[in-house]
């Protein structure tokens, strides 16, 4: 199985070749603009970062559970904003 760090690598990845700001990833992958991202979305996300279909419900799921901080289920921009920050952190060590 990939490793978090694999996983936020890709994403990463996903985000800085394909998109020019997070923001713009952010509103790419809000299918329905109701500012935030739900599981499905998330999934969406994972499968365009090249994460195995085989593991992409979980990570998704493993993801809100680490970056839903109000508990509604749902990845705002905010909390969308702090999973990048800690994915380019990791990455610059």
């Amino acid at each position: 199985m990939a490793t978090k760090e694999i996983i936020l690598n890709k994403i990463q990845i996903l985000i800085t070749n394909h998109f020019k700001t997070p923001e713009a990833a952010f509103a790419f992958f809000d299918e329905n603009s109701d500012g935030k991202l739900s599981k499905s979305e998330i999934k969406e996300l994972l499968k365009q970062a090249e994460i195995s279909g085989f593991i992409r419900g979980m990570v998704a799921g493993k993801l809100i559970e680490g970056y839903d901080k109000d508990g509604d289920e749902l990845i705002d921009w905010t909390e969308f904003k702090l999973a990048i920050n800690e994915i380019s952190d990791t990455n610059n060590k």
